[in-house]
């Protein structure tokens, strides 16, 4: 009898087990029907039992779960987890922890889930990097590389993937995890040349100005002809203010290409933040030839007049002679009226921009006693610019 009571104890048991088992069960197939809040709460049940919830499958139909959530539209189901797909994955992760046989890993391989996961995280990634959610799409496309590396995964690496992930890490400044991603590219021999630029730039925003031209100085020897090569020189150059180098490949680049408009204009920039304005204003008005009616010509053309012009002045100022004085002050006069056709013209292209409508304000106060036709011109500036600030 005592045997007899022991059977029916195991029995009871085992059915009991069973039971709980039969809500993972359960729960698989409401994800096939699409009742995926049936399935969360059959799930639910089954993490709280002692008997499902180390259970492998338990967690590797959690996967299919959260999977299945992050595909669907219905938003009653996006917001049972944060993160589904960060949750899908290390469903599957835990269900061949405890799957000493192997069968998780066998249906994750036969089945090809993580090819699907894997291609979730990539279309993740993307969203999220349209929306400048750039940490995020980061740790989409992590997760993807991570899957993809993995022996579970079944197909080819798409290198792709890669470059995805130095772009998303460089727009959030992990620029050591951008170096990793960027010279696997390189390795892969992915995209050519332009994984290299982007390693140049994190070395330079990791401080690490020397191998940034390095890397760069050496490019001409894999890439022969190749004008963009150059053009990162400048940029490196003007970035790490050395200035007589960025001149030498700005003047290289010129040559190369004389008709655009913009190496003119960085020239012109760069003459500007050293004071040299009879150097930047041949290089300015070059570039306002090539690209008339664009607003950072027409504005830096100005801006190059009046900052001479208020150089000028302060020279006038040092002088005692009233003679001299007078001369130099209508000479510096002549210089700001130099700069406001090209100021007008930027306001014209760009009416709400504050830098112009500013300009213009100083430009129309300075010379609207010697031509009234400026004064209500002065007015109006005035009025809008006294009405943004009033809404600040």
């Amino acid at each position: 009898m005592k045997k007899y009571f022991l059977l029916i104890a195991a029995i009871s048991i085992s059915l009991g087990a069973m039971a709980q088992k039969g809500k993972v069960t359960s729960a698989q197939s409401y994800i096939d029907q699409g009742a995926l809040d049936k399935a969360k709460d059959a799930l639910d049940q089954a993490m709280t039992n002692e008997k499902s919830k180390d259970w492998f499958n338990t967690y590797f139909v959690m996967g299919k779960l959260c999977q299945a959530i992050y595909e669907t539209d219905n938003p009653k189901f996006n917001s049972y987890y944060n993160d589904p797909l960060q949750e899908a994955y290390a469903s599957y992760q835990k269900a061949m922890e405890l799957d000493p046989k192997g069968t998780a890993r066998k249906r994750i391989i036969t089945g090809m889930v993580y090819n699907k996961l894997a291609v979730d995280f990539f279309n993740q990634g993307s969203k999220r990097f349209e929306e400048k959610d750039y940490t995020g799409s980061l740790k989409s496309f992590a997760s993807e590389i991570g899957i993809t590396e993995s022996d579970n995964y079944v197909g080819a690496i798409d290198t792709g993937m890669y470059y995805n992930a130095g772009l998303a890490a460089i727009n959030c400044d992990k620029y050591s995890d951008a170096v990793n991603y960027f010279q696997k590219c390189i390795d892969m021999k992915y995209m050519g040349v332009t994984p290299y630029f982007q390693l140049s730039e994190c070395y330079l925003n990791l401080g690490d100005t020397a191998k940034s031209e390095a890397l760069l100085l050496d490019l001409p020897n894999k890439f022969p002809n190749n004008k963009n090569i150059t053009l990162s020189l400048v940029d490196l150059y003007l970035k790490s203010n050395k200035i007589d180098e960025a001149m030498k490949y700005l003047k290289i680049a010129k040559q190369d290409d004389p008709d655009n408009y913009n190496l003119y204009l960085v020239t012109g920039i760069a003459y500007l933040n050293q004071d040299k304005f009879d150097e930047a204003i041949p290089e300015l008005q070059k570039a306002v030839e090539l690209q008339p009616d664009r607003y950072d010509t027409e504005y830096t053309m100005g801006a190059a007049y009046i900052n001479k012009a208020s150089d000028m002045f302060s020279k006038a100022n040092e002088i005692i002679d009233v003679n001299k004085y007078s001369a130099a002050i209508e000479e510096a006069n002549n210089v700001y009226k130099k700069a406001l056709p090209f100021v007008e013209k930027a306001y014209e292209l760009k009416p709400d921009d504050v830098n112009a409508m500013q300009s213009l304000q100083e430009l129309y106060y300075r010379f609207k006693q010697k031509d009234p036709s400026l004064a209500p011109k002065y007015d109006a500036i005035k009025a809008k610019l006294d009405s943004l600030k009033s809404q600040q």
